[in-house]
């Protein structure tokens, strides 16, 4: 059989005009995985030539090509124009930079902040356009929600709301369940949760007549038992669940509704050391005599530590989290979940498929390692079980145990 000639001289010119054509069309994302895809296309283009007969070439290469393209192409997005977004939690971070970028986009934007002379704020009002209106609003506030609510169908008369982003959220604590205050895990579920509901709830007739966008962010910490973030973990894993529920529920109304659930970023919150150091300085200072004796104050000290090596290796670039929100602002049809974040795809890899003692040692490697209580090191003296009560009688029968409240 005859070995198949490959396009060459003048014929290579038209077939690389027709690719690069291909290529402007599909609107791809420039970096690593177009050089790699092009990259094993060309490996792959190589065995083809000296493997396959031609026509089963062909079709291998269009194959894969097409393949290539569909995962690499940005999808069809729809046009700014004039639409509106409310987004909550503007004073720093995620909710800041997507504030900032959507109005240079050409978006109405409506920020609210937790202080109207906050950096943040005062920030926004020094780059951004006239168009962007800020608010000041908390969460845990009823009435600070009920008066965004007049706020944004007041600035949206005229162009109807398009999109709310939750980006709003709070943590104070980061320790074990039984060290961290119930009043921590109210807080949490008031921002977090309640908060986001209402104003959800609120928000919902404007969306439905825009046939909108709810953008929510998440955390994995909501997916999985991240150690020592139990008030902020459950309530992300209830605001997740929520927006579960609002995806099918709003469904019918043509209302699409994504959960971003970013990596560790170096948002304002994350760099500021000082901040968690007092908030473990207040854990301490509140802790009952009988736990901190327990744990110990070095167990706390070293978990604080362990959580701020993870900060260190926060990353410093926001944008693949300012991409999702405007991706599922923006996309016909967008994700339900966005994992932006470098090892995040890999960490739910592992939660959904290896087995719960890895996935647990995982977690722990990846983000803190506690050490052992001090009630638990060698040579003190361990809890006292019920069994262990049975089989050694009180030594000394007619003292009355002391009951610690």
């Amino acid at each position: 059989m005859e070995r198949w000639l490959w396009p060459s001289g003048g014929a290579w010119l038209l077939v690389a005009a027709r690719a690069l054509l291909q290529l402007l069309r599909a609107d791809l994302r420039l970096g690593r995985p177009l050089l790699a895809a092009l990259a094993l296309l060309a490996a792959l283009d190589w065995l083809c030539q000296r493997l396959l007969p031609p026509l089963a070439a062909i079709a291998v290469l269009a194959g894969a090509g097409w393949i290539a393209l569909s995962c690499l192409a940005r999808p069809p997005r729809l046009p700014v124009a004039t639409r509106a977004v409310l987004i909550t939690g503007c004073d720093s971070g995620f909710g800041k930079e997507a504030a900032k970028k959507l109005d240079a986009m050409g978006f109405m934007v409506l920020a609210t902040v937790l202080d109207l002379d906050s950096p943040g704020a005062l920030e926004l009002r020094a780059c951004c356009s006239p168009h962007l209106r800020l608010l000041q609003m908390d969460l845990s506030k009823p009435a600070d929600i009920s008066r965004a609510l007049e706020f944004t169908k007041a600035h949206t008369t005229s162009t109807g709301l398009w999109g709310l982003v939750n980006n709003a959220g709070f943590n104070d604590v980061v320790a074990d369940v039984e060290l961290s205050p119930v009043a921590t895990f109210r807080k949490c579920m008031e921002v977090n949760f309640f908060g986001t509901l209402q104003l959800t709830k609120g928000i919902l007739p404007l969306l439905r007549h825009s046939r909108g966008r709810i953008v929510t962010l998440g955390s994995p910490a909501g997916d999985m038992p991240y150690p020592c973030l139990g008030a902020y973990g459950t309530s992300k894993a209830a605001v997740a669940m929520l927006m579960d529920i609002f995806s099918c529920e709003l469904l019918p109304w043509g209302v699409k509704v994504s959960v971003i659930q970013p990596g560790c970023f170096k948002t304002e919150s994350v760099k500021n050391v000082g901040n968690w150091e007092q908030r473990k300085q207040l854990l301490l200072a509140g802790l009952p005599q009988e736990l901190l004796q327990a744990y110990g104050k070095d167990y706390i000290e070293h978990t604080h530590g362990q959580f701020l090596h993870s900060l260190s290796l926060a990353l410093p670039d926001l944008s693949p989290v300012v991409d999702a929100i405007i991706d599922a602002l923006l996309a016909a049809q967008p994700q339900r979940r966005y994992y932006p974040g470098h090892g995040v795809g890999l960490l739910y890899f592992i939660h959904y498929y290896l087995p719960e003692g890895l996935r647990r040692r995982f977690l722990q490697a990846f983000f803190i390692s506690p050490c052992l209580p001090r009630a638990l090191q060698p040579g003190n003296p361990g809890p006292t079980t019920p069994q262990d009560a049975a089989q050694d009688p009180d030594p000394n029968p007619g003292l009355s145990p002391t009951v610690t409240q």
